[in-house]
């Protein structure tokens, strides 16, 4: 036990200071030695466990552990050792704030995910545009006429350069996820469907009956327009689409 006077090392269970003969009662036992040096595991947890919420807890758990050992090491150290206050710090600050970390990302998660789904959908939209683009230089080239429905993905091959341009990022498996409206035509109206989502499969073409909302959690898709415009239609607004110059 050290003396809280003059801070002397005494052998345990001794009742007076060698050194300056103080009265070492009981509670000069617990008494700090002040030459003790400050445990650098217990500066690391206490660090490490700071540092827990820039690294979304990534440290936490060797925080903990750091913690624990200098706890060890310090009540084995006979006063040596002081940073008990920073050890007992390091383990929890990461326990005590994961909770509300943990509610923090129940409420931030649905947003997240919502953006996601807006940026796929947005990609989605742009593939579409591209393959708008596509279709005119084809028929450009072609007498003023689309390229025939059952391969057109085919026939298509030679003016885009991205393969990627025919896959929806938020669909499944397939080399394309767009069907072709074999009722339009060049000279049809604006507003009739040209491009449209479906699952995936190759030179796929149709109407309605094949049109999927499946690639946008069920909330619509995206449509390419004969005029070139490409437009996220939702599920609700489906039926009015136009799929013949009639």
């Amino acid at each position: 036990m050290y003396c809280p006077k003059c801070g002397t090392e005494n052998p345990e269970g001794a009742q007076l200071c060698h050194s300056c003969s103080w009265v070492l009662t009981s509670i000069s036992v617990t008494a700090q030695n002040p030459n003790a040096k400050t445990s650098g595991l217990a500066i690391t947890s206490l660090v490490l466990g700071l540092l827990s919420f820039c690294t979304f807890f990534l440290t936490a758990p060797l925080a903990v552990i750091l913690g624990i050992i200098s706890l060890i090491m310090i009540s084995r150290s006979h006063g040596q050792l002081k940073g008990t206050g920073m050890a007992i710090a390091g383990i929890a600050v990461p326990v005590v704030a994961l909770p509300f970390v943990a509610i923090l990302m129940g409420v931030l998660m649905p947003a997240i995910v919502k953006v996601r789904c807006v940026a796929q959908q947005q990609i989605c939209a742009n593939n579409l545009k591209q393959l708008g683009v596509v279709l005119q230089v084809y028929a450009d080239d072609n007498d003023r006429q689309y390229p025939t429905a059952d391969k057109w993905c085919e026939l298509l091959k030679p003016y885009y350069r991205n393969e990627k341009a025919l896959i929806c990022p938020s669909a499944g498996q397939g080399q394309c996820h767009y069907a072709i409206n074999p009722q339009a035509e060049p000279n049809s109206p604006p507003d009739v469907v040209l491009l449209f989502e479906t699952k995936g499969g190759w030179n796929q073409c149709g109407g309605p009956e094949i049109l999927s909302t499946d690639n946008h959690r069920g909330e619509g898709c995206n449509i390419l327009f004969n005029d070139g415009h490409v437009e996220f239609v939702k599920i609700k607004d489906i039926n009015n689409l136009k799929w013949t110059a009639e």
